[in-house]
């Protein structure tokens, strides 16, 4: 079953859907180090502790922000 979602303002499948869809399965899906990323899921932003219990639907949206280190 495939998962059609909005991230970062593109739509984007997965096909086939991890199972479940929960919210760490479909970052390391797209292909995100779950320990480099902020996701913000439906206009909210979730706890990395959340992510395992987290529910994506077809059709959510996702806002995820790879965090850079550095400086001067």
């Amino acid at each position: 079953m495939a998962l059609d979602l909005n991230v970062n303002g593109e739509q984007r499948r997965l096909d086939p859907a991890p199972t479940p869809t929960t919210l760490v399965l479909v970052i390391e899906a797209l292909a995100y180090n779950p320990q480099l990323v902020v996701v913000e899921h439906n206009g909210v932003i979730v706890p990395r502790t959340q992510w395992p219990n987290a529910a994506v639907s077809d059709g959510d949206n996702l806002e995820i922000v790879t965090i850079v280190g550095g400086g001067s």
